[in-house]
């Protein structure tokens, strides 16, 4: 569904990505983990369109179609959703207004929703993730807790089910019941149409949502992919037995 064809970035001058090459398969979870500094939320905001980055060589494809230039909107109406590293605060706007407007802005007019129909899907999805209706009247991400910024990302991937969902560091800073609550809403919302990709520094969320395929990001270039099992040797010997090109 979505591959990346040796692709270099650079931001202000400085190259980032190195020539990045990844495959990752429709109904799969894909885990990216590697040491601070290798290019992790490089690549995500890449693959979203951020436009602070530039591609200076490479190619990303999704569903067969070249992306590499599209811009982050039409990126997201293609089905591409990126979960924040750290969520902004939006004074003013109410999770369910935000989501709403949202959803629709990525629908054809004719297939928007009208409020019922919308606070239908929305009662749906909240009952599947165990959150309140109460959480979705609150200001989106204002005051919220670490918890309750990543419960909020995954609200919104439940709402407007992505063909392709990024979640960088999702378990930041998060505490062993709110990374429970994460991980259990990231299993409930994947299906075998969905990819999921899960950029990460710790093994702990990879214990409750489980990778089909990991891989390992370092100075910019994949150095080693392999199954669930890899994640054990990363926890036991770290990154400096990888051989990098």
């Amino acid at each position: 569904m979505l591959e990346i064809k040796d692709l270099h970035v650079e931001i202000e001058g400085k190259e980032i990505l190195k020539g990045v090459n990844l495959t990752l398969e429709k109904g799969k979870i894909h885990a990216l983990m590697g040491p601070n500094g290798s290019g992790k939320s490089t690549l995500a905001n890449v693959i979203m369109g951020h436009p602070t980055y530039k591609v200076t060589k490479g190619q990303i494809l999704f569903n067969g179609e070249d992306i590499t230039e599209l811009p982050a909107d039409e990126r997201a109406k293609k089905g591409i959703f990126l979960s924040f590293q750290y969520p902004h605060e939006v004074s003013g706007v109410t999770i369910s207004n935000f989501l709403r407007t949202a959803l629709n802005n990525l629908k054809p007019e004719e297939e928007r929703l009208s409020v019922m129909d919308f606070r239908e899907l929305l009662k749906e999805k909240l009952e599947t993730l165990g959150i309140t209706e109460e959480f979705t009247e609150r200001y989106l991400n204002e005051g919220f807790s670490g918890g309750e910024k990543k419960k909020s990302e995954i609200l919104q991937m439940a709402v407007l089910n992505p063909k392709a969902a990024i979640l960088d560091e999702t378990d930041s800073g998060l505490d062993i019941d709110a990374l429970k609550a994460v991980a259990n809403g990231v299993n409930a919302v994947m299906n075998p149409d969905k990819l999921i990709l899960i950029i990460t520094h710790y093994k702990r969320i990879l214990e409750y949502i489980k990778p089909d395929k990991l891989s390992i990001l370092i100075d910019g270039k994949i150095a080693l992919e392999g199954g669930p099992d890899l994640v054990d040797q990363l926890e036991a010997k770290g990154y400096g037995w990888i051989e990098q090109d």
